[in-house]
């Protein structure tokens, strides 16, 4: 947590508000997202019990399972869910743009849907039901299947596991929880933990004329919540004393049972359900980042390769990554991430501040500019530019920084190399600019600044270089469990077949080391 998110959180807690962590919105917003707000059964996470499911909050539309441990009411459930979902997720397939990169046309989606779930268990959630659904049999696959799936269930799980690995990325907003989205953008006087209910967090930032309850614990005379957070988990109480009665009456086959289900479910997911409204209203109050819909692109380019694989008819996503393609993926989200992170200073002041008084940036007005040029034949500008600043950068001996040039000049990129500070004034720090002057022996106009500009350098790149390459799958080491569908384990000997001091294959050592340990004497009492 940053010094400014510490500080806000303080501010929060004197004036009992939320006080704004942004000057702009750093996530996209899709004009028409699928609000999606889940409920599970207490006690296994992956029994859906619920779930309020719609682009309209005037008509969402209610899904229930009135009896969790029914496998069939779970499997309705689920094809329901999917001839919801699916038209949304597909809507944006066949909308397309051309773009040229080098001699190529490469095709891409000129939108995609986005999903907005409450919070952070939330999404897990959707990632669980992604991985249930995506392996389902068809009828089609497979004729013997004793219970063959409709074929868009397991089409929706490819989709929902697609969304849950997308959100993984920093900065993406194919699938996102709203809570995410609002504390990125406003700071609360309570914990993290805390923030995790929705309606609780919105106490906190919605205007003091929303009246709403000021206990997100606050329960009426029955012993039920005001404000049930739809966790995806139930409170005990409504299991307790609502939930598991009307259950026991529809298993009785009582009349209206059902509807009695449907109803009470209805009551724990409907004010989650205009909270979730309630945060997409106020998201929209924030203007747009400068760097949103770079973000976005890359995450409309994730949506048609999903869309082409799923065309190509590749197989479902596996159940576990091989080494190379988990490697590629933990480089490129240590790699947006890096990106998320220079971008949104760039764009946000409050963001760059934090990064000014981490000592990765600093700010400071031009006094003196020196003109100088390289050695050689033919010399190159490489002025050197004094500024005051009053922040502490942790900059070092030739250590580079860089900055954006005004968007009159055309923008781009610049960067220095750190010289001295000032003899006596540790506020002056005198750098030499080393490009973005233009290819002539002058400096292009506007690219180096005046005494008196404000100037704003950062430490850090922004845009982030990728780390080296990886090797192909199929020159995966041993070590890293060999080249995928090899069988390590068809390399070991059979027991006693091997005398002792004989070498074994490197195969057949990695699958040594992943088997259990024997037992030992020690092992029983």
């Amino acid at each position: 947590m940053s010094l400014i998110s510490t500080l806000a959180r303080m501010e929060a807690v004197a004036a009992g508000r939320a006080q704004p962590t942004a000057t702009v919105r750093h996530r996209w917003l899709a004009e028409r997202p699928m609000v999606f707000v889940p409920l599970t059964t207490a006690g296994e996470a992956g029994a859906p019990l619920g779930a309020l499911v719609g682009t309209d909050r005037a008509h969402p539309r209610l899904l229930t399972v009135p009896q969790p441990r029914d496998r069939d009411l779970r499997f309705a459930f689920l094809s329901a869910l999917a001839d919801e979902m699916l038209p949304h997720l597909e809507s944006a397939q066949d909308d397309v743009e051309v773009e040229q990169r080098g001699d190529e046309e490469t095709e891409l989606c000129a939108d995609a849907p986005q999903l907005l779930v409450p919070n952070g268990p939330a999404l897990d959630f959707v990632r669980l039901l992604g991985r249930s659904m995506r392996f389902r049999r068809t009828a089609e696959e497979d004729p013997e299947t004793p219970y063959p799936a409709p074929a868009r269930v397991p089409l929706l799980g490819r989709w929902l596991t697609h969304y849950g690995e997308r959100a993984r990325v920093p900065g993406a907003a194919l699938l996102a929880a709203m809570t995410d989205l609002l504390t990125r953008h406003w700071a609360t006087g309570q914990s993290q933990l805390e923030d995790q209910h929705l309606g609780a967090l919105l106490g906190w930032i919605l205007p003091e004329e929303r009246t709403r309850p000021e206990d997100p614990e606050a329960r009426d005379g029955a012993g039920q919540l005001l404000h049930p957070p739809a966790g995806p988990a139930t409170d005990p109480a409504f299991d307790n004393k609502l939930l598991a009665p009307a259950i026991d009456r529809y298993d009785a086959g009582l009349p209206g049972a059902a509807e009695r289900i449907d109803e009470l479910i209805a009551s724990q997911l409907r004010p989650t359900w205009d909270d979730m409204w309630d945060g997409v209203e106020l998201l929209r109050t924030l203007p747009e980042g400068g760097s949103v819909a770079d973000r976005w692109k890359r995450d409309r380019y994730s949506y048609t390769h999903h869309r082409d694989r799923v065309r190509s008819g590749e197989p479902p996503q596996p159940k576990q990554d091989d080494a190379v393609t988990a490697a590629a993926k933990l480089a490129s989200r240590e790699q947006a991430q890096a990106r998320l992170e220079a971008q949104e200073a760039l764009d946000d002041p409050l963001a760059m501040a934090a990064r000014r008084l981490a000592g990765e940036a600093f700010a400071g007005e031009v006094t003196e500019v020196v003109p100088e040029w390289s050695d050689g034949k033919r010399p190159r500008p490489r002025p050197l530019v004094t500024v005051r600043t009053g922040d502490r950068p942790h900059l070092t001996e030739r250590g580079k920084v860089h900055r954006v040039l005004p968007e009159e000049y055309g923008g781009g990129r610049q960067s220095a190399e750190y010289v001295a500070h000032g003899p006596d004034d540790p506020g002056l720090i005198t750098l030499r600019l080393v490009n973005g002057m233009g290819r002539g022996k002058e400096p292009a106009a506007g690219s180096v600044p005046e005494p008196g500009d404000r100037v704003c350098w950062t430490l850090f790149e922004h845009s982030p270089r990728g780390g080296p390459g990886l090797p192909e799958p199929e020159d995966t080491p041993w070590t890293h469990g060999g080249p995928p569908g090899d069988s390590p384990a068809a390399a070991l000997p059979a027991a006693g077949a091997a005398p002792a001091g004989t070498a074994v294959a490197a195969p057949a050592v990695a699958a040594v080391a992943a088997a259990p340990d024997p037992e030992t004497p020690e092992d029983f009492l």
